[in-house]
């Protein structure tokens, strides 16, 4: 196994169709990223639940996972279920955090999530951010559309367990669903450890990767060939 970093870890993007996808994929990593970072930059975007109680729990949620981060969060009041047919604002809005600089990473839905609102913004971010570290990160749920995932974050137990601590403590609105226990975080990450010779681990799929193995040259990589 290969180990992948980014050359820094400045600014990081949080992208997610519903209150909730970012921190169930990916909220290990990010209380693990944003302590080994701190005063990392985190801008997150997400397309539907703005102006209800769903916002509220979500801006909480992400304050709790990304501890000493600066945060900014965005929450739009597109239609839940509804975003493909909101294309164009969900492409507007990514093409604004565009302007705002450039992230070292940049987590979002996985282009194998068979929901329709993961899915649809999962084919936007690689239209927008096409030269960016991207990981798709994946939710378990009934569509039954995990895919075999290539990279890996190991998480010690304790990290998992505040993972899961904060998930109930921030989401109260979704306690009552039936997917939404520790055992269905639990046995993911646990599937996930076994796959990275760790314990628990959270994984994530890359669409491309670039390999360097040294700086390149600069003026024209021609010159005193022609």
């Amino acid at each position: 196994m290969l180990t992948l970093l980014p050359e820094r870890l400045d600014r990081m993007l949080l992208l997610g169709a519903h209150c909730d996808d970012i921190v169930i994929g990916a909220g290990g990593a990010l209380l693990e990223l944003c302590r080994a970072h701190p005063g990392v930059t985190v801008t997150a975007l997400v397309l539907t639940g703005g102006g209800s109680l769903r916002e509220e729990e979500e801006r909480a949620a992400l304050t709790a996972f990304c501890p000493g981060a600066k945060l900014d969060v965005t929450v739009l009041d597109l239609p839940d279920g509804r975003v493909p047919t909101r294309w164009e604002r969900a492409k507007l809005a990514l093409e604004e955090l565009r302007t705002h600089g450039e992230p070292d990473l940049v987590l979002a839905p996985s282009a194998h999530d068979a929901h329709q609102d993961h899915r649809t913004l999962a084919e936007l971010v690689p239209t927008v951010f096409r030269d960016h570290l991207t990981l798709g990160y994946e939710i378990l749920k009934w569509d039954g559309d995990l895919a075999q995932p290539s990279v890996y974050l190991p998480l010690a137990e304790p990290v998992l367990r505040e993972k899961i601590a904060k998930l109930h403590e921030h989401y109260g609105s979704q306690r009552d669903r039936r997917w939404f226990d520790p055992e269905t975080f639990g046995g993911l990450a646990r599937i996930r450890g076994v796959q990275c010779h760790a314990r628990y681990a959270e994984a994530f799929h890359v669409g491309k990767l670039v390999l360097g193995v040294a700086p390149l040259p600069s003026g024209d990589p021609m010159d005193g060939i022609r």
